[in-house]
């Protein structure tokens, strides 16, 4: 320190230089410090490795660990909005039970369909399923992302080049990208199958693949089915490009009852009305009364009638059935005639040849 400096290179000039030459062009805390304190290169080297190097990986991993805790408490907190499903219960829709009004005539006490699903069970076991798939998942892919970014500053605090890493986990991830299309286009479908609540585990579906039944498993990947045969199929979730759900918040019972074309019809309206009301007053599963539209079709034999129920969900099979032996039976008490295929053949006797 006693050699003369030069005119042109100041004081500031030589203390910047020398912490370049001792910390680098980037001087971190540990090293300034005690570089400024003791003038000591060694120790301000060693200082920074042993001592500044392990604060800053362990200030790192800190606030991943904060970071990640408090993702996927949001990730969870974010579902729990969520939970009534993405198909918000109709108001309107209305569970009739028996009774009798002022008039003496068939009374409907009524309660929200939520109720009736929320009495059952269905609708908590359905959003906590939902949840528990998608929370699980979602809390994967932030803890992943999470301690990937956090690995990265990791490496870079202990002085690796990051460049290279980046370029070549680039590479490998385009490379990857279009290897597993058909992959990611699955766990894609199989998101947004959950989060939109297309459909889940019970429900009766229809895929446009050509497979039908009940959903016994949703993964990210496929949807396994079983048909009514006991078919099991496994439909992956990108191949799914349209789906009917027959048994979603509730369904309806379709009947067409064919009668002849000699039966008054007002008078089979009144009798199968009758049959469905008594089903009406005795079932549960029945959400409001029966509605006959009327006269659905013309047919060669007889004339059709259609009745249409609504039910609780996945019950209008049951129903259907229950409804096919009362209107049958409520038509053999009436003398009402169902129709059956029938011809009218004309026998023409061939022509003498020997007349004039």
């Amino acid at each position: 320190m006693s050699a003369v400096l030069s005119p042109s290179v100041s004081l500031a000039d030589v203390s910047v230089r020398r912490m370049d030459s001792v910390c680098g062009d980037d001087p971190r805390f540990w090293c300034r410090t005690l570089l400024n304190a003791t003038d000591n290169r060694t120790l301000a080297t060693l200082g920074d490795t042993i001592i500044g190097t392990p604060l800053r990986i362990l200030g790192i991993l800190l606030i991943a660990f904060i970071a990640n805790r408090l993702a996927r408490r949001g990730v969870r907190t974010l579902l729990a909005r969520l939970q009534p499903g993405a198909l918000q219960l109709p108001g309107r829709i209305h569970r009739r039970r028996r009774g009798v009004d002022e008039d003496g005539a068939p009374a409907a006490r009524s309660r929200p369909m939520a109720s009736v699903l929320a009495s059952t069970g269905e609708n908590n076991l359905r959003s906590e399923q939902r949840m528990d798939a998608l929370s699980g998942v979602l809390r994967s892919i932030v803890s992943f992302v999470i301690g990937l970014i956090a690995g990265f500053m990791v490496l870079g605090a202990v002085g690796i080049d990051l460049r290279p890493l980046l370029a070549g986990a680039g590479i490998i991830g385009l490379a990857v990208g279009f290897g597993a299309q058909s992959l990611v286009k699955d766990f894609l479908s199989g998101i947004f199958i959950l989060v939109e609540d297309q459909f889940g585990v019970g429900d009766i579906i229809e895929i446009d693949v050509d497979a039908a039944g009940t959903v016994e498993q949703v993964s990210l990947r496929t949807t396994r089915l079983r048909a009514v045969d006991g078919t099991v199929w496994h439909v992956p979730n990108g191949q799914i490009a349209k789906v009917g759900n027959k048994s979603q918040l509730w369904s309806r019972s379709l009947l067409d009852v064919e009668v002849s074309y000699d039966t008054d019809i007002e008078h089979a309206k009144e009798v199968i009305q009758a049959a469905a009301d008594q089903v009406w007053k005795e079932k549960d599963s029945v959400l409001e009364q029966p509605d006959l539209w009327g006269v659905e079709a013309l047919g060669a034999s007889g004339v059709t009638l259609r009745l249409v129920v609504k039910t609780t969900p996945a019950e209008q099979w049951r129903i259907s059935r229950l409804l096919r032996e009362r209107i049958k039976a409520a038509f053999d008490k009436a003398g009402i005639e169902i129709p059956f295929p029938q011809q009218t053949v004309w026998h023409r006797p061939a022509e003498d040849p020997a007349a004039p």
